[in-house]
């Protein structure tokens, strides 16, 4: 009994599975759903054709048997006005049993004709019911099919378009700015690294320029003053 549940309850489970899966394929092709519904709608009206032409031979039947008693029933009236008028009675009486017959069977096939008929009418209502329904299913399968692939290339443009959107764009001018405004720093740097090289040169020029002329200066001074000295001395000796 346990392993009779387990199995149903595998065979349910396996079971889900499969619809679910289904349900997926049926989501991304959406013309295998409408197909299978228009096919399963098309199997019931050829299903419900075939019975609604067995009725309908049926009601057609018996209003054949109806049509035919009628006449047989005429007859029979007919003979039975002759053998009163001849008093045959024999005769009469037959004709009169036939007549009863004939007006029971014709009772019993008006109300049998009645019920084909409302059978072969509820009938035919149902097929042009199921018939209109596949009209429909198949103008919803075009119209819809025509939306979901129009609504898919929408969304391959949308994905298309957030590829090259304008943030990557921007991004990419940033990062083309910053090189640009790094090659311009570079090159000012390297201008900027010969000035002070011109700089420092100049500077240590100067310094030199100056201890030169410093010297000059003091050896200036040193000769005045011994020119200076060597006036004192010669006036002393005058």
């Amino acid at each position: 009994m346990a392993d009779i549940n387990f199995f149903s309850r595998l065979s349910n489970l396996w079971t889900g599975f499969v619809s679910l899966w289904i349900a997926d394929v049926e989501k991304e092709h959406p013309d295998i759903a409408y197909e299978n519904a228009i096919r399963n709608a098309t199997t019931r009206f050829v299903q419900l054709r075939n019975a609604t032409a067995a009725l309908i031979r049926r009601r057609d039947e018996l209003s054949g048997r109806r049509e035919k008693a009628q006449t047989e029933l005429s007859q029979v009236v007919t003979e039975l006005e002759a053998a009163i008028i001849q008093n045959d009675r024999e005769l009469g009486a037959i004709l009169l049993q036939k007549k009863k017959a004939l007006d029971a069977e014709l009772a019993e096939l008006a109300v049998e004709s009645e019920a084909a008929g409302a059978e072969a009418d509820d009938a035919k209502s149902s097929l042009l019911s199921i018939q209109a329904d596949i009209n429909k299913l198949k103008a919803e399968r075009d119209r819809m099919l025509a939306q979901f692939k129009s609504a898919k290339a929408r969304l391959a443009i949308q994905e298309q378009m957030d590829g090259l959107s304008v943030d990557a764009t921007v991004e990419a001018l940033d990062k083309v700015r910053d090189h640009i405004k790094n090659t311009t720093a570079e090159a000012r740097l390297g201008g900027e690294l010969r000035n002070s090289d011109i700089d420092v040169r100049l500077q240590k020029l100067r310094a030199s320029s100056g201890a030169v002329t410093a010297q000059s200066e003091f050896d200036q001074l040193v000769k005045a003053r011994a020119a200076t000295g060597q006036q004192a001395a010669a006036g002393k000796q005058l």
